[in-house]
């Protein structure tokens, strides 16, 4: 997800700034710079593969809204698609909704300059939006509506048979709950699927990135951000809260993101109560020893998390 940019915090780094800092600062830097990047095309490079999310022939429409997820989303995969073994061809796609302050010209600018195959589409779903949803009140649920309607038709006509978004890891975590909390249900983002219509595939390839890596990421490269007042800038929206919910877990226990997200991939029915997943009703014993077997009395032990060497392991007994 594009998360609102506050206009001064993607600012070009001052580590990279040779006039603010010695030799020794800069290949420090530098260092860091380049295990940055090759962490990010690692992890994109691997959610491709994990999920099979591009193959050979694909035309990928990648959506740029001009937040720092979507430079990131289309910088990694223009890095990546040039020792690819498979060919794929991207096209970059700009909505522009006529927001009030919207600089129309950045983001074509930049993709000229790219050298790139793009398009920017103009749709006044603004004026939209501001007209059907009372001041005060969160705009992500007509406003993303209508943006799928429209994205559906520049894929169509643009001949894409895949969607790209810019969702990364974090994304994912507070969407899964936001789900638990106020939906009542225990549902994630994806990094695939099939769009609403059936007619594309919808691709997240940040799916293992951290939001971390691309604010660092965008501070490198210095993409021109654009910040939006439309959805995440919102003060009482409550993916924001959950987001900082989060980070403050991350602080307070740190490698908590990194076991949670494992977790949304380590899923195991039998000892959920969805009826739908599991057959409880019509369970019997069968006299056979079952590994996903009831083991509630017995004592479990948790491995420390990742990324922290010096946690020492949990016991809890039930």
């Amino acid at each position: 997800m594009n998360a609102p940019a506050d206009p001064t915090i993607l600012q070009p780094a001052t580590a990279l700034d040779g006039a603010t800092t010695g030799p020794a600062a800069r290949t420090r830097a530098e260092r860091e710079t380049l295990k940055l990047e090759k962490r990010l095309a690692r992890q994109v490079g691997q959610a491709i593969a994990d999920f099979n999310m591009i193959e050979e022939g694909d035309r990928v429409m990648v959506c740029l809204s001009g937040g720092k997820d979507s430079y990131g989303l289309l910088d990694i995969l223009l890095k990546l698609q040039a020792r690819a073994p498979v060919r794929f061809e991207l096209v970059a796609v700009n909505l522009d909704q006529k927001q009030p302050g919207f600089p129309a010209e950045v983001l074509p600018g930049y993709l000229r300059q790219l050298g790139i195959e793009h398009h920017i589409e103009t749709q006044d779903t603004y004026s939209i939006v501001k007209a059907k949803i009372p001041e005060g009140k969160t705009t992500c649920s007509l406003c993303s509506r209508l943006r799928r309607g429209i994205l559906y038709s520049v894929a169509r006509r643009l001949r894409c048979n895949k969607i790209a978004l810019g969702h990364h890891r974090d994304d994912m975590l507070q969407t899964f709950f936001l789900n638990m909390f106020f939906g009542g249900k225990l549902k994630g983002m994806p990094p695939k699927l099939t769009s609403d219509n059936g007619e594309f595939i919808v691709i997240r390839p940040l799916a293992y990135v951290a939001e971390s890596d691309l604010v660092a990421w965008a501070e490198h490269r210095q993409f021109p951000i654009i910040p939006c007042n439309l959805c995440g800038s919102q003060e009482n929206l409550q993916r924001k809260q959950v987001g900082e919910m989060l980070r403050q877990w991350q602080r307070q226990h740190p490698g908590r993101i990194e076991t949670m997200f494992t977790a949304l991939q380590n899923v195991v029915p039998s000892h959920l109560m969805d009826g739908a997943l599991h057959d409880f009703k019509h369970l019997q014993a069968t006299g056979v020893a079952d590994e996903n077997g009831d083991k509630a009395f017995d004592e479990e032990v948790f491995a420390p998390p990742a990324g922290v060497p010096f946690a020492s392991v949990t016991r809890v007994s039930a």
